[in-house]
């Protein structure tokens, strides 16, 4: 049994229009199933820990749809977080409560927005990570590459331990070129970097403290107030001095570096779903390559002549298509998106554009 903590968090820019600050990926259907992507997180979870033992961070602006969604999760497990730190505030806050109510508890840190097409597999490989936590490591649960991927980070790794699957990490690396890509493909050595991350909370606090000891101490104080009658005035107090970065940055790069962080690899079908392109590529497909979000049965769409689209119909309207190929359609009461699939990645540039125009309303 391990505690689970779930970091729910961002705007999900690249399935934007769908996905929105107020209303975020990870509280949406995207899992072909009408399950939200949390949900099926939770799910997941089910051979590994129980919803007692389940954690999830997230924004003031999601704590209410977050509770709804997971109705079984104590109200007491959701940490709301007065503003985005980034995810070393995030996990560290969970890993500081959870140490109070037991020391040397193992955590698993799992974000609320990816999906896993093998999740007998997954728990297998999070087993693996566990045993290596409790012999005092700093876990990743890392992905076997299956192409040679730009938009990811990497871990370098070393030998595997003894003949198991423990692999240590040598170095975090960041999102490669082409070329470097490649080269990390035939290497073997080189793990996809999904962030999820299981340690014994002990031993990450102390890790904490030794690289980052502001917000060490900060997190600390939070949790001391934790469920008392000071811990709206504590939180508002401290969280807005915390650093703002990434659990990455701020302990697992220099914890790699020190010899401390090793992994599990494992190939389970991992997809984070950072874009409509591929959200097409994990969801069932009709015969005509044609991926329509909730089903071939979902009122509203008519395609004709049309092959390897992306539909995703949320205003109501119907949404016809002629003669169309490999394009994303995205229909939701107050905005369009019409885009190649080869240009999903840039969606995100219609939402800084927005923001940069002051239409916050739209994202």
């Amino acid at each position: 049994m391990i505690y689970a903590v779930i970091p729910a968090g961002g705007s999900g820019t690249r399935l934007w229009p769908l996905s929105r600050a107020g209303h975020p990926k990870f509280l949406h259907p995207l899992t072909g199933t009408t399950a939200s992507l949390l949900q099926a997180t939770v799910t997941r979870l089910g051979p590994l820990t129980t919803p007692e033992h389940t954690l999830v961070v997230t924004g003031a602006a999601h704590a209410a749809a977050v509770a709804r969604q997971l109705a079984g999760v104590p109200e007491e497990n959701i940490l709301v977080e007065p503003s985005p730190r980034d995810s070393c505030a995030a996990i560290a806050l969970a890993a500081a409560v959870i140490a109070r109510r037991d020391p040397q508890a193992v955590m698993g840190s799992f974000a609320a927005d990816h999906l896993i097409g093998d999740p007998a597999r997954w728990v297998e490989v999070v087993r693996g990570a566990v045993l290596g936590a409790e012999e005092g490591l700093l876990m990743t649960v890392g992905i076997t590459p299956t192409r040679a991927e730009t938009g990811y980070g990497y871990l370098q790794t070393g030998d595997p331990v003894a003949g198991g699957p423990l692999r240590p990490v040598a170095e975090f690396k960041e999102k490669p070129s082409a070329d470097v890509a490649e080269a990390y493909l035939r290497s073997g050595r080189h793990l996809w970097n999904a962030s999820m991350f299981v340690w014994r909370v002990d031993v990450f606090l102390a890790e904490l403290a030794r690289q980052q000891p502001a917000l060490h101490a900060g997190v600390l104080a939070i949790a001391a107030a934790w469920g008392t009658d000071d811990q709206d005035d504590v939180l508002g107090t401290v969280w807005p001095t915390l650093p703002k970065i990434s659990v990455d940055y701020a302990v697992m790069e220099g914890a790699a570096t020190a010899g401390r962080v090793a992994t599990v690899p494992g190939d389970f079908g991992w997809n984070d779903v950072g874009d409509f392109h591929t959200l097409g590529e994990v969801l069932p497909a009709d015969g005509d390559g044609n991926v329509v979000l909730g089903g071939d049965a979902t009122p509203g769409v008519l395609l004709r002549d049309s092959s390897g689209l992306v539909v995703v119909p949320q205003s109501g309207r119907l949404v016809a298509t002629v003669g169309v190929r490999d394009l994303i359609v995205v229909d939701t009461p107050d905005a369009v998106l019409v885009c190649p699939r080869d240009r999903a990645q840039d969606v995100k540039k219609i939402v800084d554009e927005l923001k940069e125009r002051g239409e916050e309303g739209l994202v």
